[in-house]
């Protein structure tokens, strides 16, 4: 009997000592995580939060996934017309001017021609939000890429796709056409570029 009472107290006292090890440890652990991790949840008096989030509010303009293409893929094409830039000087605007009926228009996109009859592609992946004909502009394609982006494709003689399809970067939505709003231009493409709802110049994205 004094046997066995002896064996049982040498085991509690072996536990006791396990769970007061681990306790210790515990403890120890938690007092070098809340003392060193500057993100724990209790905010330490020592440290200046300037601010307590690393991500930005602001969402990127264009997908890092993918980057915008040129509506066409024939080397030969070339700007015709550039985009206005009111920052630009004189001489560089004059030439993004549209002279119709008397009147100069600030071209808020960029022509591109150079050859007849070219392929038109979709910059990037998007869903065909409308297709029309307009009689200063031809036949226009605009198709929306969420991230609120929008790109709009006029002046062209002939359209591949129809409202509500889904495109993909590089399919050819259409052919360069001519357009009555400037006729000096011949056959080229009209293109615009919106982002967040205003016109950018294409040329810098």
């Amino acid at each position: 009997g004094d046997k066995m009472k002896k064996r049982k107290l040498k085991k509690s006292v072996v536990y006791s000592v396990y769970a007061v090890a681990l306790f210790g440890l515990f403890g120890a652990l938690y007092l070098i995580e809340s003392s060193t991790n500057p993100f724990s949840l209790k905010e330490r008096e020592d440290i200046q939060y300037v601010n307590k989030t690393i991500f930005y509010d602001d969402i990127p303009v264009v997908s890092n996934e993918k980057t915008i293409m040129k509506p066409f893929v024939d080397s030969e094409i070339k700007i015709v017309k550039a985009f206005y830039d009111y920052q630009a000087d004189a001489s560089e605007q004059e030439k993004a001017l549209i002279f119709n009926e008397n009147t100069y228009i600030q071209s808020s996109g960029i022509s591109y021609g150079g050859k007849e009859k070219f392929e038109v592609v979709s910059i990037l992946d998007g869903t065909v939000t409308d297709v029309k004909e307009d009689s200063l502009l031809g036949k226009i394609v605009e198709i929306s890429h969420g991230n609120e982006i929008i790109s709009v494709y006029q002046s062209l003689s002939d359209v591949k796709i129809k409202k509500d399809d889904k495109v993909v970067q590089g399919q050819v939505i259409g052919v360069s056409g001519t357009s009555n709003i400037d006729k000096t231009l011949g056959d080229h493409l009209y293109f615009e570029l919106i982002i967040k709802g205003a016109n950018v110049n294409p040329e810098n994205y």
